[in-house]
């Protein structure tokens, strides 16, 4: 065996008697190069890292200090606090507890990914699982209140990402396709989780259609990485189905979200029905028109030359989708923000395409999934903290997997047969109706939503315990939805991506 440097990397390999170069079949190899791979560009790296840590036994030297940064970034805004706040955040505090909670979160997630590759959000959320039924982390309700913010934080980004990823072109030339895979689906699915929790779970008709619109919602975080490495292989470009895809996804998600607030403000508001009503559709109007001003004026201001230009472009999407969502909710239109959030990135994307930046892939995209990188771990891991084992009701749980399980093979069948006049063969219709089998992002953020306004003491005019009751469930199922959907959701993706799509080469 023979220790050989490729792109300053070392890496091991065996020189047989004719002098060829072969890759070691070891299992503990395999399962490292598993967990490291080697970087995608030439790096640097101490003199020293590869006679201590030779690859791929351990990361590179770029890999293992990119998971450092971030380590450190998490125990640097613990140190603001602490120096801030004092006792609240001391070594037997709070909020030292959740700040270790996310750096377990992230660490958990990340060798999940690299082990299973699977979506690493899972491992995310069975560590707050695991942290809240062990005891390791305890939140009272002042920091509950810290996790409802740092949720909405999320969401403005899960948004913001979504309204950046929409191609106006790719809209404006298959835009029947678009609606017809991101919408329809969606709304038998919505319909179908509402009539079955209904029936199975005792949930009032508004509880179950405020569940079926979170659940519809088809997860990016697991869909869009997915398709990335089937568009990279070639698989499905000719006929632009990874693209076709993604425009669909983030009007579903959009839809989702943007009913959903509908629906809890609704529930929990306290004017009168008819102008709960009426407020529904003007919401929406508001949000889509007050966005896109928003993302227009983000072309004009600041000036396209300016040398600032990336981070004033991103400060503006971000604190604009901020304000949207905050003050939306707190006069109570709270289905205008979402709108407004996924409209200004939109419009955003349109005029900054015009300018040079293709879209998706533009400065200001990648801010933004950097800024995820943080928040992804906060938001799966307080949702799962958020689940207490020992309370959860067997029969919902039971009765919940049937629900999902139903409705899932029923979204398969719906995608299938909506998808006429798309241009698509058998084989490529079955793939985008298992490809629409994942949830994750939005159930995490919006999972908990109502059962944060029961403890803060707004009601539908239900007993207290009943409703608490049925926001328990919901936040239950959509969990639930996250455990079932997502790691299935990318098994089906990555087996029968190659078997069902042909190859561009």
């Amino acid at each position: 065996m023979e220790l050989k440097t490729h792109t300053g990397v070392r890496v091991y390999t065996f020189i047989d008697a004719n002098n060829h170069e072969s890759t070691p079949t070891s299992w503990w190899y395999k399962f490292c190069l598993r967990c490291h791979q080697p970087d995608s560009t030439p790096s640097w790296q101490p003199s020293w890292w590869d006679k201590l840590l030779p690859f791929p036994i351990f990361p590179t030297f770029r890999q293992a200090a990119q998971q450092l940064c971030i380590i450190v970034f998490f125990l640097l805004v613990w140190g603001i606090l602490y120096a801030e706040i004092g006792e609240a955040v001391s070594l037997n505090g709070e909020l030292l507890s959740m700040t270790i909670l996310v750096i377990a979160a992230y660490l958990i997630g990340w060798i999940w990914l690299k082990i299973t590759t699977l979506p690493a959000l899972i491992g995310m959320l069975l560590t707050g699982i695991l942290f809240q039924n062990l005891n390791l982390v305890h939140m009272t309700d002042d920091y509950r209140k810290l996790n409802q913010d740092l949720r909405k934080i999320a969401l403005v980004i899960i948004l913001t990402r979504a309204g950046l990823g929409l191609d106006a072109g790719v809209l404006k030339k298959h835009y029947v396709a678009v609606l017809q895979l991101g919408l329809l689906p969606w709304i038998v699915e919505c319909l179908a989780i509402s009539v079955t929790t209904y029936f199975l779970l005792g949930l009032p008709w508004m509880w179950a259609f405020l569940l079926g619109s979170m659940i519809a919602s088809v997860s990016p975080a697991v869909v869009v990485p997915c398709l990335f490495k089937l568009r990279d292989s070639g698989y499905g470009v000719s006929k632009g189905i990874p693209t076709l895809l993604l425009a669909a996804a983030a009007i579903d998600d959009s839809v989702s979200v943007a009913v959903f607030a509908i629906i809890l403000n609704a529930m929990f508001s306290t004017g009168s029905l008819t102008f709960n009503i009426i407020k529904g559709p003007l919401s929406i109007v508001v949000g889509v028109a007050l966005g896109s001003l928003w993302g227009a004026l983000t072309s004009v201001l600041p000036e396209k030359g300016d040398i600032y230009v990336v981070p004033l472009r991103f400060l503006a999407l971000f604190l604009g989708g901020l304000f949207s969502l905050f003050i939306s909710n707190l006069i109570g239109w709270s289905g205008a923000g979402p709108l407004a959030i996924v409209s200004s990135g939109f419009i955003a994307a349109y005029y900054w395409e015009k300018q040079g930046w293709p879209v998706n892939k533009n400065p200001v995209s990648n801010l933004f999934r950097i800024l995820w990188i943080f928040f992804e771990p906060i938001l799966f891991a307080f949702t799962g903290a958020q689940i207490t084992l020992s309370a959860l009701d067997p029969q919902v749980i039971g009765m919940g997997a049937i629900c999902l399980v139903s409705c899932l093979l029923l979204r398969v069948i719906v995608t299938f047969f909506v998808s006429f006049g798309c241009g698509l063969n058998r084989k490529e219709k079955l793939f985008i109706g298992l490809t629409w089998l994942a949830k994750a992002t939005v159930q995490a953020a919006l999972g908990p939503a109502a059962l944060d306004l029961v403890h803060n003491g707004q009601t539908t005019g239900n007993p207290v315990l009943e409703e608490e009751r049925y926001a328990k469930a919901i936040l239950a199922i959509s969990v639930l939805s996250v455990v079932i959907s997502a790691p299935i959701g990318a098994i089906l993706i990555a087996l029968t991506g190659p078997r069902l799509l042909s190859r561009d080469r």
